[in-house]
């Protein structure tokens, strides 16, 4: 009965941390769309204020995340393991604007509602995001 209740916890963990990430996750674009918009008001052109606002979004996304997320797979603040895990954070970012960008390309291409195939994106986007945070960024380092 012991190793049932070890994996119902875990399992629990899994889903806290999930809920947790999507709640970093809507801070995250709160952050990137409300400096968006700001910007493009005061005069700065789409692409500069979406680029900024993308640049906000990935570091308001990493404070959350390496300070509430995963906490327990963040490394040490100033050692190379931590610079290591900003790096693979910025580029899983990397790879959630590619995914996005090809969801949304693709289902133009295809002749579908361009808003549509965003939403399809921004699904798939987070939980490829989360997935490599979860087990590459974030990962528990063997002792």
């Amino acid at each position: 009965m012991q190793p049932a209740l070890k994996l119902i916890a875990s399992i629990r963990r899994g889903e806290i941390r999930w809920l947790n990430y999507l709640l970093a996750s809507g801070l995250a674009l709160g952050s990137d769309a409300g400096l968006f918009l700001l910007l493009l008001d005061s005069g700065l052109s789409p692409m500069a204020a979406s680029a900024n606002g993308y640049c906000v979004g990935i570091f308001v996304h990493w404070m959350v995340s390496s300070r509430l997320v995963f906490a327990d797979g963040a490394a040490a603040r100033g050692t190379g393991e931590r610079h290591r895990q900003k790096m693979l954070f910025v580029g899983s970012a990397m790879v959630g604007l590619a995914v996005t960008t090809a969801i949304v390309g693709t289902g133009s291409a295809l002749g579908l509602d361009p808003r549509l195939a965003k939403l399809a994106a921004i699904i798939v986007s987070f939980q490829t995001t989360y997935l490599l945070r979860r087990h590459i960024v974030f990962r528990a380092v063997a002792a």
